[in-house]
């Protein structure tokens, strides 16, 4: 946290002339802007007397500090828990994410918005902290804190790397490395990005002058550290070179839900020769059901490892034959998933499932665990869900017309920065919801982009109009 912060002072731009850092803007106080952001966004855990956890909290722990490989959980942000210096305190590694969070917020207003100022930039990040899921994922023991950071991060690589210093790129290009390494749905996230900035070159070649050119060689370069680094962690782990073996598996289990499976299976067992036919009247109903029930085919055909081809077999197959049927459901869920950002999915007592691995890897910090908030069952997310999710529809309702009518009006940087927004927030319901099954805690982890695209479009609005905005 300290390196990072470091980081941000080192490429601030932070002059000299005595300001006091109150009364400038987060392009003169950038320092301050990153270092009193990080304890606003890390509030939710202190209250809670510990960083938040989650059930996947365990594997990663057990993968990064036990060195024991787990199929369906990133090796590379296993790893950042020891590079974080987890096992002496929890609170470094999500320090480490607040000082990332802290610093993309700011470099995106210190480009957008200016003139903004150190004290509205901190009210912003309190707002959200308060009407948004953010500070519930920046302070988890869980990837999910990256996948906002890679969406702004990869904004201001595409349309504004020339305009940031050499620092201020280098700085994003490794955050962004790191979130898609961090969890496979960011490298699709970020291979989706590009494409979509891809198509829009070819689209403002024909559109006129005016229009922000995207530059996609630092984001390309980004997936490709990302993918290399996910690739040798893997290797690391299991001395084979490949991305990921719990993809299909992933896939499979939504196709289970959405009852694709349950037709291929009625019209092709026994003469295909599924292993799955012998198990075609005990499926379960829900993906999760499938993945995570303590006795299901799935755990009787031995998990990830024992499925994984099989899966893959059934995806394409039912792909040839069902492909309207695929097409259908990948919509409905992608819409289903963009809907759903209620906070706190999952997020309730773990110890029965947490408790082993905390004593066995991190035993200093058990005391504190298990007299935290969050174990005594004190989270009450219907009352933090009255607010946040009413303000995360309003926000994307505000976001359409916004750029509806900054597109009418010629304000170009303004409608690609909402356009870009809105494309990445619906590219992950499409990824989470499509490729994996629709739950809260996917879209409530980017929802807040939206309000704080609002804020600074809010706060950019106050200029006069200039050539190109």
């Amino acid at each position: 946290m300290l390196g990072l912060a470091g980081l941000a002072g080192q490429v601030s731009m932070a002059g000299g002339g005595g300001i006091k850092p109150w009364q400038g803007t987060v392009s003169e106080t950038e320092s301050a802007a990153v270092l009193l952001a990080i304890p606003i966004l890390l509030s939710i855990a202190i209250w809670n007397g510990f960083p938040i956890v989650f059930y996947d909290s365990g594997a990663y722990l057990l993968q990064g500090l036990g060195g024991v490989f787990i199929e369906e959980r990133s090796p590379v942000y296993s790893l950042f828990l020891p590079l974080t210096l987890a096992p002496v305190s929890l609170w470094l590694t999500v320090g480490a994410q607040a000082a990332m969070t802290a610093f993309v917020m700011a470099e995106t207003a210190r480009v957008l918005a200016p003139g903004l100022k150190l004290l509205s930039f901190l009210a912003v990040v309190a707002a959200l902290t308060v009407v948004t899921g953010l500070p519930w994922y920046v302070a988890q023991i869980e990837p999910d804190a990256f996948t906002a950071i890679l969406i702004l991060s990869f904004y201001l690589l595409l349309f504004h790397s020339r305009a940031l210093s050499r620092g201020r790129r280098i700085a994003l290009f490794l955050v962004a490395a790191l979130a898609i390494a961090c969890h496979p749905s960011h490298m699709v996230i970020a291979a989706g990005l590009i494409l979509a900035a891809a198509i829009y070159r070819l689209v403002v070649r024909r559109a006129g002058a005016g229009w922000p050119v995207a530059h996609p060689a630092l984001p390309v370069l980004s997936l490709v550290l990302g993918l290399v680094t996910i690739v040798t962690a893997n290797f690391g782990y299991t001395r084979e070179v490949f991305l990921s073996r719990a993809g299909p598996v992933f896939v499979f289990a939504r196709l289970v839900q959405d009852g694709i499976v349950m037709r291929l299976l009625e019209d092709t067992c026994p003469q295909s020769h599924y292993r799955l036919c012998a198990y075609k009247d005990e499926l379960p109903r829900t993906a999760d059901q499938w993945l995570w029930d303590k006795y299901t085919p799935f755990k009787e055909l031995k998990g990830f490892a024992g499925t994984t081809q099989e899966s893959e077999r059934i995806i394409f197959d039912s792909l040839r034959r069902y492909p309207l049927m695929h097409l259908r459901t990948a919509l409905a869920d992608t819409w289903r998933q963009f809907s759903l950002f209620r906070t706190g999915d999952q997020l309730e007592p773990q110890e029965w499932a947490l408790y082993p691995m905390f004593e066995d890897f991190v035993p200093r910090q058990v005391e504190a665990y298990m007299s935290a908030r969050q174990q005594r069952g004190a989270f009450d997310f219907d009352v933090w869900n009255d607010i946040h999710v009413p303000v995360g529809w309003a926000s994307l309702v505000l976001l359409a017309a916004l750029l509806a009518w900054a597109l009418a009006t010629g304000r170009h940087r303004q409608t690609v920065f909402l356009g870009f927004v809105l494309v990445a927030l619906l590219g992950n319901a499409a990824v989470c919801g499509a490729l994996s099954n629709p739950h809260d805690r996917y879209q409530s982890r980017v929802v807040w982009i939206a309000p704080f695209a609002l804020a600074l479009s809010a706060a950019r609005l106050r200029r006069p109009l200039e050539s190109g905005t």
